[in-house]
């Protein structure tokens, strides 16, 4: 059975990117990379990180805006799309995701000084504790409905670390199997953070492998399992103040950042931060409209 993992009809634009892999101590990391326009004002590369479960082809719209600045790369983090699982008795660590991506600056990217980081929700969190713990290697930030960890009380750090050492012990099995990518895009489109068929079906295009059996994750399954440990929301307020670059926050309207309670201290701590309020569900700058979204980033990481 041939079984086609196309992300389906992209604008010719959307298209102009290859496939990248880059060797790290203990995991090989996969993405996808598009030049740079012949007028480009910078050769600054910009690093664009997805969310949870996501994979590159979530900024299959984003990144073709922003070659005019520079070159584009998109990161598929460890677990998700073509990127190495971490190995056996590894988990999914908040601070490795970290660590993958300063290695990865400092071992692929070592001729700039700086780049430009932008993150999408994982990706945000991500992307804003490497700005607090090595600013000098970010110029400017941004934030796609992401605003740092979720943090946790400290007593609830013996639950937490029991709950997560069973899962690991339990294990996870590969996950559903399915006979078409449109039937697995169908159900990504149910859920808190739904997206629409035909952008469920791209994105999904590369979290997912042909088998004898049909279509099965290539996700990794841990990716699920709960974290070990998790910051305190003392410890998350001292990263978010040690961000120095500016940083432009997008919140979108239907999206994780709607209770001004919760958020706002750590908007406030932020030493460099504009707020752009966008139409749209937590992904709005890859399903629907994202034209607002796209161009306020690409307006953003222009500016010098």
């Amino acid at each position: 059975m041939t079984l086609s993992l196309s992300p389906g009809p992209l604008p010719e634009a959307e298209r102009l990117f290859s496939e990248v892999r880059w060797p790290l101590q203990h995991i090989t990391m996969a993405g996808l990379h598009w030049p740079a326009a012949p007028d480009a004002s910078s050769e600054r590369p910009i690093i664009l990180l997805h969310g949870w479960l996501d994979n590159s082809l979530s900024y299959v719209k984003l990144a073709p805006v922003l070659t005019g600045l520079g070159p584009v790369w998109a990161v598929d983090q460890a677990g998700h799309g073509h990127s190495d699982h971490r190995p056996s008795g590894q988990s999914y660590l908040l601070v490795d995701y970290v660590s993958d991506v300063v290695e990865l600056l400092e071992t692929h990217f070592a001729d700039h000084e700086t780049v430009d980081l932008v993150g999408h929700s994982l990706g945000g969190i991500v992307a804003m504790l490497v700005a607090g713990a090595f600013p000098e290697k970010v110029r400017r930030l941004v934030m796609i409905d992401s605003l740092g960890p979720i943090s946790k009380a400290a007593d609830e750090v013996v639950s937490q670390l029991r709950r997560s050492i069973q899962k690991r012990l339990s294990g996870s099995n590969a996950g559903n199997t399915y006979a078409t990518l449109e039937e697995a895009a169908r159900l990504r489109t149910r859920g808190r953070n739904a997206l629409s068929e035909e952008t469920a079906r791209m994105l999904l295009s590369r979290n997912l492998k042909e088998t004898p059996d049909g279509l099965q994750w290539r996700t990794d399954p841990r990716l699920r399992h709960p974290s070990v440990m998790m910051f305190t929301e003392d410890q998350v307020m001292a990263l978010v103040k040690a961000v120095e670059a500016p940083t432009l926050l997008i919140g979108a309207r239907q999206g994780l950042l709607t209770d001004p309670e919760r958020w706002q201290p750590r908007f406030s701590a932020l030493n460099n931060v504009r707020r752009l309020d966008a139409e749209g569900g937590h992904h709005c700058h890859l399903d629907g409209d994202v034209t607002a979204v796209n161009d306020s980033i690409r307006s953003f990481l222009s500016e010098r």
